[in-house]
């Protein structure tokens, strides 16, 4: 009877558990859900770039897999460290990949598990290069290319998160031998409609705009990065061109949002985004490129707040109508070290990003008006104008900028 007992209770204790309505998973605060646009795709190598030493049956590896090990596994690649030495194979899965891999060893003699080097490349040469602790090939910075894992005894295992096409994979250890069924790599992408072509009577043109449509698109992960290799992060200044081909070939897609509000929340408006000034003022020009594509007042209302406050950092750092951004001095790498070209770059931006705002404040005055209006202290007219100039001429529409954003009297 205590039995019977003891038994009902530990039933009823587990009840929610077992029915999966309060499990600690399904916790608000433990679970982030991934975005559904991800997919998964498993890709079959389209050629054997290379074998060495004791490799046999590596045509099987082109074979399509079921996905499923079996014990009876006939068509298999051996892997054997030997008299004809270490064993290697390089891999090409004939486009660049934002994922990882899958490898399946087949049943054999030996059960402890097979210990195999990878190592990914965006090409041949990358794919069959070491990294060292100088730094002076392919590093395993932002995300790891070059790595030793474990492969069970009729088993499988997925392996990397990181931008590649080519895998190279090497048996470790001497008179070693592994059978593996699969080599496979792991694509993850959203999975959305290419809505916007373009196409002319160049295929050579024609394949650029596709390979520039493609690579953005596997930028397109949980935030819109720079780099699938590296740098994985959010670049407002690398942004600008990919926002721009996101909004032409994708359409009005909502990691463009996430991202630029990411930045956003990350950065006090009186920080520089990213530490760099020019980035700041990228992020005022894609938010007036944003409206002019989609025409979203109530999202452009929402950056009020913030972009008021940047437009005062802005304004802050300008001697009359001349910039005077004391850090964070930075366009682009070929003039990183050319004071003059820096300056001019900074001073033209920075007139585009006061245009912007000044634009996007005449859309949202009325809003402005009802809700929290813009009260700055000041507002400088900045003029255009090279490092070179005597005169800088005035820029009209900041003095609408000021007219729109002079205090209530």
């Amino acid at each position: 009877m205590f039995k019977k007992i003891f038994i009902l209770g530990a039933l009823i204790t587990a009840a929610p558990f077992v029915s999966g309505q309060e499990t600690r998973l399904s916790a608000p605060d433990a679970v982030q859900r991934q975005d559904a646009e991800f997919v998964s795709d498993y890709i079959t190598p389209t050629r054997i770039i290379l074998s060495k030493g004791g490799v046999t049956g590596t045509e099987n590896l082109l074979r399509p897999y079921v996905g499923q090990v079996s014990t009876n596994e006939p068509d298999v690649c051996v892997f054997k460290n030997g008299k004809d030495g270490a064993s290697s194979v390089l891999l090409d899965f004939g486009k660049e990949i934002h994922g990882g891999i899958q490898i399946v060893r087949a049943m054999s003699g030996d059960k402890a598990a097979a210990r195999f080097r990878i190592c990914f490349g965006e090409s041949v040469s990358e794919a069959l290069s070491s990294v060292d602790e100088a730094g002076t090939t392919a590093t395993n910075e932002h995300s790891v290319r070059d790595f030793e894992i474990s492969v069970p005894w009729l088993g499988s295992v997925e392996h990397g998160n990181t931008g590649f096409r080519f895998v190279r994979l090497d048996l470790l250890g001497e008179d070693t031998e592994a059978l593996i069924v699969t080599i496979r790599a792991i694509a993850r992408y959203r999975d959305i409609p290419y809505v916007g072509q373009f196409r002319c009577s160049d295929e050579r043109l024609n394949q650029i705009w596709q390979t520039g449509a493609y690579t953005v698109h596997l930028n397109m992960q949980d935030y819109l990065w720079d780099g699938i290799k590296r740098d994985r992060l959010v670049w407002i200044g690398d942004m600008h061109p990919e926002v721009m081909a996101v909004n032409t070939v994708f359409g009005n897609h909502k990691v463009v949002r996430k991202s630029l509000d990411y930045v956003r929340e990350s950065t006090p408006a009186t920080v520089w985004m990213n530490g760099i000034c020019s980035y700041s003022l990228w992020w005022i020009i894609i938010h007036h490129h944003l409206y002019e594509y989609y025409g979203d007042l109530d999202y452009l209302r929402e950056q009020q707040p913030y972009l008021t406050d940047l437009l005062h950092t802005v304004m802050s750092n300008f001697d009359g109508s001349k910039e005077n951004y004391k850090d964070g001095r930075f366009i682009d790498w070929p003039t990183s070290e050319r004071p003059a070209a820096i300056h001019a770059g900074l001073q033209a931006l920075s007139v585009r990003a006061m245009e912007a705002g000044a634009d996007m404040a005449g859309l949202a005055t009325a809003l402005l008006r009802k809700n929290a209006p813009l009260r700055p202290e000041s507002c400088a007219s900045i003029g255009r104008r090279s490092p070179q100039a005597s005169s800088p001429q005035p820029c009209c529409s900041l003095r609408t900028w000021r007219t729109l954003i002079r205090p209530e009297t």
